[in-house]
């Protein structure tokens, strides 16, 4: 397999499940303001010419075939590693909260961050609305992990490896965390995972 990825962008997510699962796999940087590939492929650095919706992540499969949108190849990944436990069993209810984080991230979070909170032409009171919103997730999030090592209790999930990704924007876009404790210290935990290291170290995000 082969991931289409920007550094720190919602393929992090897939980067870092990957990784989690042990799966073998190559990675492709992609800028995505230019939609550029860094290593041109055929002849070509359009990353349009790959993805005509021109985003990360793109996975794409043995067998050539090219797939988008983060929250289903999550589960996808997830799925391919049944003896990591990175997504419980169909039919369960364990599978129903993990999938309901994950469209809760992609839907009330990934959604409000971006594209709104990245462009400087957003009108004031537009991002004024995205940042109460964002508030109030992750008041949700806090209470919620004030108590659960990750989203789901103990056991740390593709679902985690979601959130992770876009919770991190914060500090990109310096949205302050101090009034979260319980967020941060999720954060930290994930990132302390070896997989997680190593996925943050391949994309540039860490020195360590």
């Amino acid at each position: 397999m082969k991931l289409y990825y920007s550094p720190g962008a919602c393929s992090l997510a897939v980067h870092i499940a990957l990784r989690e699962a042990g799966l073998p796999f190559t990675l492709a940087k992609v800028e995505l303001p230019a939609h550029k590939l860094t290593v041109a492929e055929n002849g070509s650095d359009d990353f349009y010419a790959i993805s005509p919706r021109g985003y990360v992540p793109l996975l794409q499969l043995d067998d050539g075939s090219r797939h988008t949108e983060a929250a289903s190849l999550l589960q996808y990944v997830g799925d391919l590693a049944p003896g990591h436990a990175l997504l419980p069993a169909a039919g369960t209810r364990e599978r129903l909260e993990t999938v309901g984080w994950l469209t809760l991230v992609s839907t009330e979070l990934h959604k409000v961050f971006s594209p709104w909170l990245w462009h400087k032409e957003t009108a004031d009171s537009t991002r004024e609305q995205c940042l109460a919103k964002v508030a109030r997730r992750f008041a949700e999030l806090d209470q919620h992990l004030a108590t659960r090592e990750y989203l789901g209790g103990k056991q740390f999930t593709v679902a985690d490896a979601y959130c992770f990704a876009v919770v991190n924007w914060a500090n990109f876009l310096h949205i302050p965390l101090s009034a979260y404790p319980a967020l941060q210290a999720y954060l930290s935990r994930v990132a302390a995972r070896p997989k997680v290291h190593e996925a943050l170290k391949a994309e540039g995000l860490t020195r360590d």
